[in-house]
C-alpha cells in the first residue's frame, strides 16, 4: 500500500482547489451535492403566497423578499415573472423570477430615489451555518443571475446587523437583455457579530438605484466598513432609473459557506413553502378565486363571540400577528342548523405561540347560533386571514 502525499486537488480548468489537505489530517472541500447549503430562502422565486404582482413597498409577491421604492413619479412594480426557455438559467432549472419595472420618472433623479430588493436572514441561521465570520480567511459565497433591460453596472450590499457592519460589492456591467451570473467571495472580518437568536443577523441587499442621499463616491467595495446610512453604497448609475419602464430581474440566488459557488441547491416546491411558512402563513387565500374556502372549526360562545385553535404547519420564528379583511359577507359560518353570513367580522388573537394560534373572530351582528362552527371564506376573492412572523 502506498500514500498520495498532496496539499490539495483541483481541476485542470479550475482556479481554486476542490480539497484542500491540513497538516492534521482533515480536509476542506467544496462539494456541488451538499444538502442545501443555501442561507437565502426561496433564492429562485418560486413561492409567492402573497400574490405575483404589486406596486406596494414590502413583502407583497414572492416569500421572504422585499422591494421598496421612494422618490418617484410613478411607482414601480414588483413580480414573480417566469424565465425564459432557452434562457441559460432555465436550462439550469430556474423557472421563476423576482422583477422589478421601474415607473416613468419624468423628474429625473432626485437625491432621496431608491428602489432596492433585500431578503432578511435569521441571526441564528448565520451563526450556526459554519462561517467563522470573525476569521478573514474563512469565506461565505454570494452567487446570483442578474439581467437588466438597460446595459450598467449595479451596486448591492451585505450587512451584519448586529454589528452594523457592511461588504458592498458591483455586478460589474452587464449587456442588456441578457443573463450574467454574479459570483463575490466574501471573507469574515473581526468586527462581524451574529447573536444566535431569531433576530435580523444579515441584509442581503440589491440596488436597481440609490439616490445621493444614501451613496459616497468614497465609499470602499469589497471590504467590510462600518454602516453610514448616508454612504451605504458608492454612486449609483442614473441610467436605468431614468429609463422609462426599465427591468431589473433576479434568479438563482444563492449564499453559502465556502470560497466558491456551487450549483443552486434545488428542492421542492414543497419543501421551500414550509421554509417561507416560518414566517408567512396563509391561514385563508384571497387568490382571485371565486369559491368557497375552508378556514377553520370554532366554538360560538356568544351571538357574536366565536373561538377555536388553530395547529400552525410548522413553527413560526416568533408568535405571529394576524391580519384579515373585514368586508360584507367575507365569511360564512356552517353549524347550528344553518349557515350565517358574518358580516365584518375582526380575526385576531390573544393568545398565541410559535406552533398554535387561537382563533377569535367577533361579528358586526349578533345573529350567530351558540355551538359548533365551521369557518369558511366566502366566494369573494377578497377575503383572507393570514398569520405573519417576518422579520
Amino acid at each position: 500500500m502506498s500514500t498520495l502525499k498532496v496539499d490539495g486537488i483541483r481541476s485542470n480548468s479550475a482556479s481554486s482547489d476542490a480539497i484542500t489537505l491540513a497538516s492534521d489530517g482533515t480536509c476542506t472541500a467544496n462539494l456541488s451535492n451538499r444538502q442545501n447549503p443555501n442561507l437565502i430562502i426561496n433564492g429562485n422565486f418560486v413561492v409567492a403566497q402573497r400574490g405575483v404582482s404589486s406596486t406596494s413597498n414590502g413583502h407583497q409577491t414572492v416569500d421572504r423578499w422585499q422591494a421598496t421604492n421612494n422618490g418617484y413619479d410613478e411607482t414601480f412594480t414588483q413580480a414573480q415573472v417566469d424565465v425564459a426557455s432557452g434562457t441559460t438559467p432555465y436550462t439550469l432549472g430556474f423557472r421563476k423570477a423576482f422583477s422589478i419595472t421601474n415607473g416613468n420618472q419624468t423628474s429625473g433623479a432626485q437625491s432621496s430615489s431608491y428602489i432596492f430588493v433585500y431578503q432578511k436572514i435569521e441571526a441564528q441561521n448565520i451563526a450556526n451555518s459554519g462561517w467563522n465570520y470573525t476569521d478573514p480567511n474563512s469565506f461565505i459565497t454570494l452567487s446570483f443571475w442578474i439581467k437588466s433591460s438597460v446595459s450598467q453596472s449595479f451596486n448591492g450590499y451585505i450587512k451584519a446587523e448586529d454589528a452594523t457592519y457592511i461588504y458592498n460589492f458591483n455586478t460589474g456591467t452587464l449587456t442588456a437583455n441578457t443573463w450574467t451570473k454574479v459570483t463575490k467571495t466574501i471573507p469574515g472580518n473581526s468586527n462581524l457579530v451574529f447573536n444566535n437568536d431569531v433576530g435580523n443577523g444579515m441584509l442581503l441587499v440589491l440596488n436597481p438605484y440609490l439616490g445621493t442621499d444614501y451613496t459616497d463616491s468614497g465609499t470602499s467595495v469589497n471590504t467590510w466598513i462600518p454602516y453610514v446610512g448616508a454612504s451605504r453604497s458608492p454612486v449609483s448609475t442614473t441610467t436605468w432609473w431614468t429609463t422609462n419602464d426599465a427591468t431589473f430581474q433576479i434568479t438563482g440566488v444563492q449564499l453559502e459557506v465556502g470560497s466558491t459557488a456551487s450549483s443552486f441547491a434545488l428542492e421542492s416546491y414543497a419543501d421551500t413553502l414550509r421554509k417561507c411558512q416560518r414566517y408567512f402563513y396563509v391561514l385563508a387565500d384571497q387568490d382571485g378565486g371565486s369559491t368557497q374556502r375552508p378556514v377553520a372549526n370554532l366554538q360560538a360562545y356568544t351571538t357574536s363571540f366565536l373561538y377555536g385553535v388553530c395547529d400552525l404547519p410548522v413553527e413560526m420564528r416568533t408568535p405571529p400577528s394576524i391580519t384579515s379583511s373585514s368586508g360584507t359577507e367575507y365569511f360564512l359560518l356552517y353549524g347550528g342548523g344553518g349557515t350565517t353570513a358574518v358580516y365584518a367580522p375582526q380575526v385576531y388573537s390573544a393568545r398565541q405561540s410559535t406552533s398554535t394560534v387561537e382563533l377569535q373572530v367577533i361579528s358586526a351582528t349578533t345573529n350567530i347560533v351558540a355551538g359548533r362552527a365551521y369557518f369558511m371564506r366566502t366566494n369573494n376573492a377578497n377575503a383572507y386571514v393570514h398569520f405573519s412572523a417576518e422579520l
